[in-house]
């Protein structure tokens, strides 16, 4: 069995030797509605690509770590293998993490078979080639931060699918990466998230539930940076306390 916890901090140690040991745990968000509403609403409002030199960079930094990732896990003797079934791999996050645990492997929900709409997909940096191949499938750049995403983020920390779930798992892997790219993980998760679970798309504007998850739409996969407002707030969404790794959320 594969300690996933212990992977991670070493791998911030290799990345990042001028920063102090990392104690790879995970943190309690408190769910602001009013900071989900916001940020659902923003992307609603944003261009579907407003990439730019600079945002364009950031993808590319995003990219190289995601794969460093990627390699830290096969060295630990983690294996990924391509999802072709039918539906999606893991019926919920308890599943994934029970299995992952148990078995040291993770069934990719590749992102061919589902990526959300929108006119931008076709020009996304995210949908490039990674270099990588498993099981005669060429993994796009999406698929190795989907595995990362699901490793250190879910698997790590305990942490499940809901919005609460999805906060922590990205607040606690993004200690992987350099700041820089903190803001282009925002914008690839917390800012999807909030609008899946808040957007006014939804029956009842903001109140996640009353539409089941398996019924909603995913977002469309625009390319653009958040203001940095919308980062300290998320920030602020965090105590000090830590949960227990053990239950899911």
């Amino acid at each position: 069995m594969v300690d996933l916890r212990a992977v991670a901090e070493h791998y911030h140690r290799d990345r990042f030797p001028e920063l102090p040991p990392l104690r790879y745990t995970r943190s309690v968000p408190e769910l602001d509605r009013d900071f989900c509403r916001a940020v659902a609403r923003h992307f609603d409002q944003a261009p579907e690509f407003a990439l730019g030199a600079h945002g364009a960079a950031l993808y590319q930094v995003l990219q190289q770590e995601d794969l460093r990732q990627y390699q830290a896990i096969q060295h630990a003797g983690v294996e990924v293998r391509p999802w072709r079934g039918a539906g999606q791999p893991y019926r919920d996050s308890a599943t994934l993490i029970e299995q992952v645990t148990r078995t040291g492997t993770l069934w990719l929900y590749l992102t061919r078979s589902g990526h959300g709409p929108g006119t931008a997909d076709e020009r996304h940096p995210m949908l490039g080639d990674a270099g990588v191949v498993v099981d005669g499938e060429p993994l796009c750049h999406n698929d190795i931060l989907r595995v990362v995403h699901d490793l250190f983020g879910h698997v790590a920390l305990g942490a499940g699918f809901g919005p609460r779930g999805e906060f922590a798992a990205t607040h606690g892997h993004r200690s992987l990466y350099p700041r820089a790219v903190w803001p282009v993980l925002f914008t690839e998760q917390i800012g999807q998230i909030c609008w899946f679970f808040f957007g006014d798309h939804l029956s009842g504007p903001g109140e996640p539930g009353r539409l089941p998850p398996a019924r909603r739409p995913y977002p469309k996969q625009k390319v653009f940076l958040y203001p940095q407002s919308f980062l300290a707030w998320f920030e602020r969404s965090f105590t000090p306390k830590e949960a227990d790794a053990r239950r899911a959320w």
